[in-house]
């Protein structure tokens, strides 16, 4: 019986290791981008009946794990609130060091409000460069302006 959500991201994660899946192969299958399907299969985002179907399938899933993929999860996936994990404290100190910067030239470019993580999109591609390859990310945010009541 499963009674939450990182169970299922966990069988998804032992097969994905056992049958050496890429993420990229997942959501070509789904037809989505590769960072939403991996966010989605993380446990951040919520499947439709299909999709969590086909996610069943490449995946080896159970009826029941492919129900809780269909389930609306609890969003936010650190595990501590200052990361300890190499690759995502460096996102953490990208924030830290340039959050006030880019809260700025928001404000300065669109006004008092917020990038949306909701209507969202991010595209994360290899950048060749001679002096050792890049990592590209994209992010991308509809701005959704404060409003006065």
């Amino acid at each position: 019986m499963i009674t939450h959500r990182q169970q299922v991201t966990d069988m998804i994660i032992s097969a994905k290791v056992l049958k050496s899946i890429k993420w990229s192969d997942v959501a070509k299958e789904i037809e989505l981008s590769k960072e939403w399907v991996t966010a989605a299969c993380l446990g951040q985002m919520a499947f439709n009946k299909e999709q969590a179907e086909k996610i069943g399938e490449i995946f080896g899933l159970t009826d029941e794990a492919i129900a809780w993929l269909q389930i609306v999860p609890y969003k936010g996936s650190l595990p501590t609130s200052v990361p300890t994990d190499p690759l995502i404290y460096r996102w953490y100190e990208v924030v830290s060091v340039y959050g006030m910067t880019i809260k700025e030239l928001i404000h300065e470019e669109f006004g008092d409000g917020i990038m949306s993580a909701i209507d969202f999109s991010m595209d994360i591609q290899r950048e060749n460069n001679p002096n050792g390859d890049r990592v590209n990310v994209v992010l991308s945010g509809k701005f959704l302006p404060y409003k006065t009541y």
